[in-house]
């Protein structure tokens, strides 16, 4: 079977306007199919929202998108059918009470199922089961999961883990679809400075094979990645990517600023966001 397509990403004055005011706006990049794209800003400012609208399970309203080729939100179907998410918490949440090994058969039974084309389904039922095992087995060495260094193998409880195990197998979960686009959220949420390179060098480990990877991220790694802003309502950040080796002083001036600026008022900034994120997901579900 080929490697998977990178999806090409482009964004120009994007944004997404909930009940109470924006959710995100300005937002404008251009990234290559299997690019690291990293999405960065201080705490209410759509992070997470940007991250559903790019990959079809958000509807924004201002500006334009494409992804794959795919206007958005004219076709969020077809923008969702070659995305998949990787952890994105409170909307694909690991089932905490099946065990790794049992979380990873579940996606193979529903992507044989589901997501492959009927012609598939046809097929002598001996070569769809080696071709699901040979899928795993691809998707498992990319996220670099390995089974027998957890305490119990295969065996391990969800609710085991530790933050970055978890997102090694959210990631193999997600690219048992052959996606063209992975994206995860709160890539370095709970992570020690080891940790975050290990989750960076994992994503750059799926860019490689030919995926364009979209990661939310309280902190940019240093090289390699797309950069993307968001900003809160009063301006904060400016939406814009920033390639590496552009300006990059004068980028972390600005974001430690506003990083300062926004120290004070965390605790609401992350009601907004939250407040803000249920709005727009009404919004889509509406749509």
């Amino acid at each position: 079977m080929t490697q998977p397509r990178g999806a090409a990403v482009f964004a120009e004055d994007f944004g997404l306007d909930g009940p109470r005011g924006p959710v995100f706006d300005g937002v404008g990049f251009t990234a290559e199919p299997g690019s690291v794209i990293a999405v960065t800003g201080p705490s209410g400012s759509g992070r997470t929202c940007l991250l559903l609208a790019l990959t079809g399970r958000m509807r924004a309203g201002r500006g334009h998108a494409k992804v794959g080729g795919h206007p958005l939100p004219k076709r969020l179907a077809a923008v969702r059918r070659i995305s998949a998410l990787g952890l994105v918490p409170g909307v694909n949440d690991l089932d905490p009470a099946l065990t790794v090994t049992e979380q990873l058969r579940e996606r193979v039974l529903l992507q044989r199922r589901f997501d492959g084309p009927l012609r598939s389904v046809l097929r002598p039922r001996r070569e769809r089961a080696a071709a699901s095992r040979a899928r795993l087995e691809r998707a498992v060495e990319t996220a670099g999961l390995d089974l027998d260094a957890l305490p119990r193998g295969g065996r391990t409880p969800v609710r085991d883990l530790d933050r970055l195990t978890e997102l090694r197998l959210s990631v193999a979960l997600a690219l048992l679809g052959e996606p063209r686009l992975l994206a995860v959220d709160d890539v370095d949420l709970k992570l020690s400075g080891a940790e975050r390179h290990q989750a960076w060098a994992l994503l750059r480990a799926v860019a490689e094979t030919g995926v364009t990877v979209l990661a939310v991220c309280s902190e940019p790694p240093d090289e390699g990645a797309v950069v993307v802003r968001t900003r809160v309502a009063d301006g904060t950040g400016d939406g814009t990517d920033h390639p590496d080796g552009d300006g990059g002083g004068d980028r972390d001036a600005r974001s430690g600023s506003a990083g300062s600026r926004a120290e004070g008022s965390r605790e609401k900034a992350d009601g907004i966001e939250k407040e803000g994120a249920a709005d727009a997901l009404a919004e889509a579900s509406r749509a």
